[in-house]
């Protein structure tokens, strides 16, 4: 393992081909501008140092404790509206994981909803909280926990600014996996070491229909599955899978990520 720090209260790591993340602003992780910008640059620069899958995890007793109302100027970092924050996490090709322990509330819960899994420790509480402030979510968190658990769930959380245990949220569909406290950091790891050796255009391609048939509906993405199938069509990774499917049968790929 190699550990950089691209910019301070956010840590850099790459383990195998996996970029980890790791939030380490004491004591709770409490977002502001600066940090919630820093992170997105760690996010955007993985697959530059050679990353094919993103593990985002926290070093401080929470994953995140939510906003520190007192850094923001505008409600999201340098000027971006508050879609822009997550939907910049969103559209990276590269499959993310979240791994959250402690309180992942308000804004932490909403970083982690921009995420493409949550695995979450058994003793974590998430929730949008904002409503006890008299507040709405401003990073995309209503829109997102309806995806995730629909209409009626999704105002369930929004509204009632609940700390809910994840076992719950697992069974509304919001999180992919709930494990042990002490088995969290193995768990997403080896969740993202199994999405980083996988065909990583493949991924991209997939990432892109979900969102524009989440975003646009079935009919969009209808719309452009032969354009983001091309890309599949022309990369070495299906080039790879055919031929080790001929040979020795499937599941036997080693996929180079292009």
């Amino acid at each position: 393992m190699t550990d950089d720090k691209p910019a301070e209260q956010i840590g850099f790591s790459l383990t195998g081909n996996v970029a980890v993340v790791t939030m380490a602003k004491p004591p709770h992780n409490l977002l502001d501008d600066t940090f919630i910008e820093s992170l997105l640059n760690s996010f955007e620069d993985a697959s530059k140092r050679g990353a094919r899958a993103i593990l985002l995890n926290s070093s401080m007793k929470h994953f995140s404790a939510g906003a520190d109302v007192d850094g923001f100027d505008t409600g999201s970092p340098k000027g971006a509206s508050p879609a822009e924050v997550l939907d910049r996490m969103a559209a990276l090709p590269l499959p993310t994981v979240a791994a959250v322990h402690g309180l992942a509330l308000g804004g932490g819960f909403e970083i982690a909803l921009a995420c493409d899994f949550i695995i979450a420790a058994s003793s974590a509480r998430l929730g949008l909280v904002e409503t006890s402030l008299g507040l709405m979510p401003l990073l995309g968190g209503v829109q997102r926990v309806v995806e995730r658990a629909g209409l009626a769930r999704g105002k369930e959380i929004a509204m009632f600014g609940r700390r809910h245990d994840p076992e719950l949220l697992e069974r509304w569909g919001v999180i992919n996996a709930v494990v042990a406290d002490e088995a969290l950091e193995d768990a997403s790891l080896s969740w993202a070491l199994q999405l980083a050796a996988g065909p990583t255009v493949a991924y991209g391609s997939i990432k892109e229909l979900a969102t524009i048939a989440a975003n646009e509906g079935v009919r969009s993405a209808d719309l452009a599955q032969d354009a983001s199938a091309a890309k599949v069509w022309a990369s070495q990774d299906l080039r790879t899978g055919l031929e080790a499917f001929a040979e020795s049968g499937p599941g036997t790929a080693i996929f180079q990520g292009s």
